[in-house]
């Protein structure tokens, strides 16, 4: 079966909520932040929010292996010119891994860092240092490597960038690879042919290191290194490129996680928005494209 959910938010009830939240949405997988994607503030994890989630995992078929959790993207391991900062960086993605410990959650998605002010070349360096300061066998979560779009000074936007990550890591049980569409179109791969990109990338990588997928359409034209995310079929991959994605074969045991924008009132105002997902997913499940699927999101809001 497809491993297919989204986004979901982490809120009161913390791990709880976003099982339900995913449920709501006919998910089998979702990734949350333990906190706001834009600043380091964390909560005390809950223990009793824990075993409630499981139990309403358990009952509706979602296997927490396939959980997966995203570290805030204020954190920047590629950069050491303040080392207050680096240093704050990797004491925080420490932390984020003993409570991704403690909620039984198995992957973690990181994006890289950016090499402000400095080469790729030292960023990529400084990333490796920190990776291996921080997995030092006190935690088990594994590190997912997220492909980025190539946007001002980011590390990991080309194949040999990830691979130089994972291969120059010292405990490959707990590095690995998160793919996002968006972001490896924008950073000029062809997602019309992404067997040939899983090719090239398994020529310097093994496969086995991808953990998890991000499904997202783009705003952008390919190699734009804007990093854009569009709605399923709304963007310049486009739907039937998206399926062959989801569908392929080398991949079918690997978590896939929608982070599409959510929807206005129409296309051009945003007075109130609402999530996609779960006509998104129902879409991708189906192979079917909808094209009344963001309208039908509207209306079925603005009834509740």
């Amino acid at each position: 079966m497809l491993i297919l959910g989204s986004h979901v938010s982490f809120g009161p009830e913390q791990l709880l909520g976003a099982t339900k939240e995913a449920l709501s949405y006919g998910a089998n997988t979702f990734m949350f932040y333990t906190g706001a994607p834009t600043n380091t503030i964390r909560k005390d994890i809950n223990n009793v929010y824990i075993e409630e989630a499981m139990s309403l995992m358990k009952d509706n078929d979602i296997l927490i292996e396939n959980v997966v959790c995203h570290a805030p993207y204020i954190v920047n391991l590629a950069n050491k010119s303040d080392l207050s900062k680096y240093d704050f960086s990797i004491n925080f993605i420490k932390k984020e891994l003993q409570r991704c410990d403690a909620m039984q959650i198995k992957q973690m998605v990181l994006h890289p860092g950016s090499a402000v002010g400095i080469s790729k070349e030292e960023g990529l360096h400084n990333i490796v240092e920190a990776l291996n300061c921080i997995l030092d066998g006190t935690t088990k979560c594994r590190i997912l490597l997220e492909t980025m779009a190539g946007k001002g000074s980011e590390c990991g936007a080309t194949i040999e960038e990830i691979a130089f990550l994972v291969n120059h890591t010292i405990r490959k049980e707990q590095i690995g690879i998160c793919l996002d569409t968006c972001h490896l179109h924008d950073a000029g791969y062809d997602m019309s042919h992404f067997d040939a990109y899983l090719d090239a990338l398994g020529n310097l990588v093994d496969l086995s290191y991808i953990g998890c997928i991000h499904i997202n359409d783009s705003k952008n034209e390919k190699a734009s290194h804007k990093d854009r995310h569009a709605n399923i079929g709304k963007g310049h991959i486009g739907f039937s490129n998206l399926i062959t994605i989801l569908n392929n074969d080398k991949l079918a045991s690997v978590p896939k996680i929608l982070e599409t924008p959510y929807i206005g009132d129409t296309d051009e105002a945003k007075e109130r928005i609402y999530p996609p997902y779960k006509y998104e997913i129902e879409m991708l499940r189906n192979k079917e494209y909808d094209e009344d699927c963001f309208q039908k999101i509207r209306d079925s809001y603005k009834k509740v």
